[in-house]
């Protein structure tokens, strides 16, 4: 038996008393405990304790804060801000709840061995959308990504345009929407984060002259980051690393230049227009 048959009118009182008292402190805790979670998400709390896990990458601030700006940021503190809400209030709402059943004399024993079981079989049925949850909380505290980004997620290859706690969203360029789950993703290729590179390979015949084609091609990329707008895209001066490939048909000479990040396709594309020209205005061989 839960639940005696008859109670005295004065430990009914009691009994109410403490049961609307129990609600009462559990809905005050909650509304403090969401409104600090929302302080500390909005504020400078968790944006500061994302920025002190994204330094660990050797990227100062400054950096981080140019490439990506406040908006990502403020993404994924709501986020991670809305995870920890809910889990809140499901602690203190459940305890709340525990605290009244045991007020009416409740044997807690066997609800708490129920609902353990109960939660058992749950979790049994529903582990990939747990796997799909932490997935998603630890990508967004750790930053493995974010709205923008171009990834590499291994079944898909496009730009971020949604990340969630179940799935993440990515559009290749066929204009494809792909919806990834957070739990299958077992490695992820991120080009936009921290700086990018951008790569020319220019096709050479067998029989140019190397030496003349690097020269050529090094005062190219320079002059094309300064002409085309690039300085502020480009963070270091372009190299040649020299011929990446030998084949029967030509070689190909390589050339890079580290860029922020999502900046690399254009300056690949000013770089690769003035280095052909500048090549061949120079006579420099070109392989077919």
């Amino acid at each position: 038996m839960l639940f005696p048959l008859t109670l005295p009118v004065d430990a009914l009182v009691r009994t109410g008393a403490s049961v609307a008292t129990i609600v009462v402190v559990a809905l005050a805790v909650r509304f403090v405990v969401n409104r600090v979670i929302a302080h500390i998400a909005t504020g400078a709390g968790l944006p500061g304790l994302l920025s002190v896990l994204r330094r660990r990458r050797g990227v100062s601030e400054a950096e981080r804060a140019a490439a990506f700006g406040s908006a990502r940021r403020a993404q994924r503190a709501r986020t991670v801000g809305s995870v920890v809400r809910s889990g809140a209030t499901i602690l203190i709402f459940g305890t709340a709840a525990m605290m009244v059943l045991g007020q009416f004399g409740v044997n807690l024993a066997p609800v708490l061995a129920s609902a353990g079981v109960l939660g058992l079989a749950v979790g049994f049925g529903a582990q990939n959308l747990v796997k799909d949850f932490l997935s998603g909380i630890f990508m967004l505290l750790e930053d493995q990504y974010g709205v923008g980004d171009h990834v590499d997620l291994g079944d898909a290859v496009g730009t971020i345009e949604r990340v969630g706690l179940r799935t993440t969203t990515v559009r290749d360029v066929s204009g494809m929407l792909w919806h990834v789950r957070n739990g299958t993703i077992e490695r992820v290729g991120n080009g936009s984060q921290d700086h990018a590179v951008a790569v020319v390979d220019v096709p050479l015949a067998l029989d140019a002259d190397t030496a003349r084609a690097t020269t050529v091609a090094r005062d190219a990329a320079v002059r094309a980051v300064a002409e085309q707008g690039h300085d502020h895209d480009v963070l270091d001066t372009p190299q040649v690393l020299g011929v990446e490939a030998v084949s029967t048909t030509g070689m190909t000479l390589r050339l890079t230049a580290t860029t922020r990040p999502g900046r690399q396709w254009a300056v690949q594309r000013a770089m690769t227009e003035r280095v052909v020209a500048d090549l061949r205005a120079g006579d420099v061989a070109l392989a077919a």
